[in-house]
């Protein structure tokens, strides 16, 4: 079998591909012997089918299956060995249309390649890329053990009420001379929290109240007239709600606090492996650290944005075989609107696509199974931080990454993160690190610029 590569630019080519009769004769006569067996056709018995019947009912489809598989394994073998860089799939060339498939004839098959463009990417410390390291303050490690003492926290009956206390009690309904109105709105088991509260001077009535002690307060002014809110406090019908404008008394018969969770041994096995933090002060150091590690991997992130921006512009804009790259997206998405429309778009990552095999080839990255298998784990691990469960046995997070890697589609994408991340790591190698101490807030607003 014998297969070319003509160049009619140096973006376009044309593979030809000619299928001699001694390249498909012996798999062609195999597959019509292999099918005479399995043929069931009426008048025959299984497999007794004679081979001149199969051939000439079934031939044509044999021959094309065989030459089809020949044609494919042998164009890709080609495509490997010589190195052709091309973009997306060989395109079936209208000459193919007129092949006349018959026994004894020698195939000839071309197809219309996408080249990709040739261009040098070469960095040294000359070349300079922002850094940004991100300062972790006392209030954000502070912040974070505060989180961590609420999720085990607890409720706790208090006798006086403080910001973010819930109150329950008796609700009446008062006329003008703050009397309990006959036959007005009154309800027991009333809750409600004053924190939110719409009107300051509202609030400020409860400051201080003890269990059992009447407060005189407006709802309506308490919520500003939230037809919503004020049904669900005075119980009625939210259409009647705006009628209820006066003043109401509120018998304070419990009142509930919210308590963080201790500071001990039972949090900190919690939060990080059983028996690896002893005090709060350690405690305090390792939330530091994980917060400084999450940073670090935000601004890896960052960095490699900005790597790709200033190395895509240093490269320059680069020229695609435009006509045949867009027949290869309308082959794939069947929307030729869609293909204009995304076009642009589609060549910056490819630009960036093809720059970024560049320097993984020049940085010798590679990456190993246990690359893929240690980012599972460490994606698995976020994942069920999303949801506050922190410390989790290594049975269960090796559970879930063998589900995981049971989807190839999830595999690639694993791939592509580990050579992201080592091909990061290689770049800040390789260039100059502008590095630049901000805090949080100034990070954030790095991505917006």
């Amino acid at each position: 079998m014998k297969i070319s590569l003509e160049k009619s630019d140096k973006l376009n080519g044309t593979l030809t591909a000619e299928i001699a009769p001694e390249d498909y004769a012996e798999n062609y006569a195999k597959a019509l012997k292999d099918f005479s067996k399995r043929a069931n056709m009426p008048g025959f018995r299984k497999g007794h089918v004679p081979a001149g019947l199969v051939k000439k009912q079934f031939g044509t489809e044999l021959l094309a299956e065989e030459v089809n598989k020949l044609l494919q394994d042998n164009l890709y073998k080609y495509i490997r060995e010589e190195k052709v860089n091309m973009l997306g799939e060989p395109l079936p060339n209208e000459a193919n249309n007129s092949i006349e498939l018959a026994e004894g004839n020698t195939f000839t098959f071309k197809f219309d390649v996408a080249l990709a463009p040739e261009f040098e990417v070469s960095l040294s410390k000359k070349d300079k890329v922002a850094y940004y390291n991100v300062k972790v303050s006392d209030e954000m490690v502070d912040s974070q053990v505060q989180m961590y003492r609420q999720r085990g926290g607890s409720y706790e009956k208090v006798d006086s009420y403080e910001d973010n206390d819930m109150l329950k009690g008796q609700i009446t309904e008062l006329d003008a001379k703050g009397n309990a109105v006959e036959g007005g709105v009154s309800a027991e088991g009333v809750v409600m929290l004053p924190k939110y509260f719409k009107d300051e001077k509202q609030k400020k009535l409860f400051e201080g109240a003890k269990t059992n002690d009447i407060v005189t307060f407006n709802p309506a002014k308490a919520y500003d007239n939230s037809e919503a809110e004020l049904a669900s406090l005075l119980k009625v019908e939210k259409e009647k709600a705006g009628e209820y404008k006066g003043d109401f008394q509120f018998q304070i018969s419990e009142i509930t606090r919210y308590v963080p969770g201790p500071l001990n041994e039972d949090l900190f096995d919690n939060v990080f492996p059983k028996g690896t933090v002893k005090t709060a002060e350690e405690f305090s150091a390792k939330i530091k650290e994980q917060i400084e590690d999450q940073f670090k991997k935000d601004s890896d992130y960052k960095f490699m944005l900005d790597a790709r921006k200033y190395i895509t512009e240093k490269v320059g804009k680069l020229e695609f075989p435009d006509e045949k790259l867009k027949r290869i997206m309308l082959a794939n998405t069947q929307d030729e609107k869609k293909v204009e429309e995304n076009y642009e778009k589609s060549l910056e990552e490819l630009t960036w696509h093809l720059i970024k095999e560049k320097l993984v080839e020049q940085t010798g990255v590679k990456v190993e199974d246990n690359d893929v298998l240690d980012m599972a784990k460490e994606v698995t691990r976020m994942q069920f931080a999303q949801y506050g469960m922190l410390n989790i046995p290594d049975e269960y997070i090796d559970s879930s990454v063998k589900e995981m890697l049971k989807k190839r589609e999830t595999v690639d994408n694993l791939i592509d993160r580990c050579i992201e991340m080592k091909l990061g790591a290689a770049l800040k190698d390789m260039v100059k690190l502008d590095e630049k101490d901000v805090t949080p807030e100034e990070f954030n607003k790095s991505f917006e610029a």
